[in-house]
């Protein structure tokens, strides 16, 4: 993964709904229909990063009789998210040019 695109993501993924690390990691695979392995140990640090900017809050939940630490994005994360969104496109623009210019074949 490019750099700095996991929190992007990870933001994308909470913005619909609350997650708990292995659901993200799970959803994160799908929907990017198997590009994307995100391993716990990057996964976790990021979200403890992020967690420490405000971005998201995490909280216990008892599911089926275990006990899981969910996410959910905070306003400060849509803030993020939204600023990120914006840098990936100028970024994803930027590149099109370039390959669609001579550039890699």
């Amino acid at each position: 993964m490019i750099k700095g695109s996991t929190e992007t993501l990870i933001l994308t993924l909470l913005q619909e709904r609350p997650l708990y690390g292995y659901e993200l990691i799970k959803e994160l695979h799908r929907q990017s229909e198997g590009v994307f392995n995100l391993k716990e140990g990057t996964l976790y640090p990021i979200l403890h990063a992020m967690e420490i900017e405000g971005w998201v809050e995490s909280y216990w939940m008892e599911v089926e009789g275990r006990k899981r630490k969910y996410y959910s994005i905070r306003d400060k994360g849509m803030e993020a998210l939204k600023s990120k969104k914006a840098e990936w496109n100028l970024f994803r623009r930027a590149v099109d040019r370039v390959l669609g210019e001579g550039g890699l074949t």
